[in-house]
């Protein structure tokens, strides 16, 4: 197969790489990824540098037509993008699309924001003096993006830094290069200056560590584990390196007995299930007041026995499989401890077997889980759900932020009063009413709070953040 190539300083690089295989069928091998060496890194964290002038010191219009050529090609390409992201990570076919056109939704927005730049002009309190307060890069951004929102992801990292006049070195995850391949594709034929983009693909400990040893690095956007988030947080303190961090969560589902019973069993098995559980804000911990338990408990389980688990591409599929078999025994090993900790495990968690051999997971149900097991408490990142009874919404408040993540929350409910005290009490970034946890919008603020997030928020106007630094300038009139 030929090599897709890292780019460096405008050039594609690389003359070894690493198979990459699709989870529905590990037969069929998507294709062949380069894999960076630590020299390549630094080649490519200098040739960011060398482009920085230029760039951050472009035309709006410039930067608007390459950022609006791209969105434009992204979603013309929509079903052959999204049929690769299904392929490499085993998103349904429909969920492929749509985070296609997710992602050209959001290098359409930054095209746009790069037109609406702006300060302000303000009267200082010394007469006869003018203060202007703009925003202006940051510098070179590491990129460092997980495995779950292939192209989304660096989306939502890659357009923000352009549009504000940064310069970029992109490290995707190793097990999905093939969407940042195609993303970068596009942007270096929509005619970025060379160095402005740099991709560099392959592991962490010699792609991700070249990058945070390195002090020209001025700031990195990193989603992934809380565990490697600390490291790039230590990395980037001793460089006094700006950082960004999305992590991990454990986000709390409410279900009142006042909810109305099919929004609420859809709602969980959406936010539990769909996309195989791999989303940073799945529900993993449903807290159900116990007038309705029983009702919640039975109407989700036969919702359960009408999810469709296969092969990512088939029309008839509505979870695909896990994406590789690390993560797989991530998923099996937790439904075992939640056995042990005495959970019942009321539905599924056993493995399939299909067509073609893939990393197929049946979704699992827990009950009788309380919010001190480690099911409850822990990241599992798979299509692993636990049902905690509480006696009424002042418990399941208080259990809901129990916990050390913060990035979402939901609530079931028909009662104005409960959903207006839940918004305004509990304690994670994003809060969804009858609705799944998981899915947002690319125009508003993405984050969370304690262990799931730390630093600006991500996407919408609130990107400026991260990606400018604001300078004040004092003029003797």
């Amino acid at each position: 197969m030929t090599i897709h190539q890292n780019l460096i300083a405008g050039e594609w690089v690389g003359t070894t790489g690493s198979e990459n295989v699709n989870p529905s069928d590990t037969n069929d091998i998507v294709g062949v990824y380069a894999q960076a060496t630590a020299d390549e890194v630094k080649q490519a964290i200098a040739a960011a540098k060398a482009a920085f002038p230029g760039w951050s010191r472009s035309g709006i219009l410039e930067r608007h037509a390459i950022l609006k050529k791209t969105a434009d090609e992204i979603l013309a390409r929509k079903q052959e993008l999204g049929t690769l992201l299904s392929r490499e990570e085993g998103k349904t076919l429909a969920e492929g699309i749509g985070e296609v056109t997710r992602a050209a939704q959001i290098f359409d927005f930054f095209a746009g924001e790069t037109l609406r730049l702006a300060g302000e002009v303000l009267p200082s309190a010394r007469p006869g003096i003018g203060v202007e307060i703009t925003r202006e890069p940051l510098g070179v951004i590491g990129i460092i993006t997980p495995w779950n929102f292939p192209i989304a992801i660096p989306a939502w990292k890659i357009a923000p830094a352009l549009c504000y006049g940064n310069t970029v070195v992109f490290k995707p995850a190793e097990l999905v290069p093939g969407c940042s391949w195609a993303i970068v594709d596009i942007l270096h034929r929509a005619g970025l200056p060379k160095g402005v983009l740099n991709l560099v693909m392959g592991p962490g400990s010699v792609v991700g560590q070249t990058m945070l040893d390195s002090p020209d690095i001025a700031g990195i956007t990193f989603t992934g584990s809380t565990g490697t988030g600390k490291r790039v947080a230590a990395a980037s303190i001793e460089h006094n390196r700006k950082f960004q961090l999305e992590m991990g969560g454990k986000n709390p589902m409410i279900v009142l007995d006042d909810a109305d019973l099919g929004v609420a069993v859809e709602a969980a098995a959406n936010s539990g299930f769909f996309s195989t559980g791999q989303r940073c804000t799945a529900s993993s911990r449903l807290i159900v007041t116990e007038g309705i338990h029983d009702k919640f408990v039975n109407a989700l389980t036969e919702r359960m026995k009408n999810i469709q688990v296969g092969h990512a591409l088939k029309p008839e599929t509505h979870v695909g499989p896990v994406v590789d078999v690390r993560q797989l025994k991530q998923d099996t090993d937790y439904i075992e401890i939640g056995v042990k900790e005495g959970a019942k495990l009321a539905f599924g968690g056993e493995r399939l077997e299909r067509d073609t051999p893939g990393f197929y997971l049946q979704p699992a149900l827990f009950t009788e889980a309380t919010n001190q097991m480690r099911i409850s408490r822990e990241e599992i990142f798979g299509p692993v759900v636990s049902v905690i009874r509480v006696k009424d919404y002042d418990e399941a408040l208080a259990m809901a932020n129990d916990t050390p993540f913060g990035l979402s929350a939901g609530i079931a409910t028909t009662s104005l009063k409960y959903a207006t005290h839940f918004k305004r009490n509990s304690e994670a970034g994003m809060v969804m009413v009858n609705l799944p946890t998981a899915g947002v919008d690319f125009h508003v603020p993405f984050g969370g709070r304690k262990a799931s997030s730390f630093g600006p928020r991500e996407q919408g106007k609130y990107a400026a953040e991260f990606f400018t630094v604001v300078k004040t300038a004092y003029t003797l009139a």
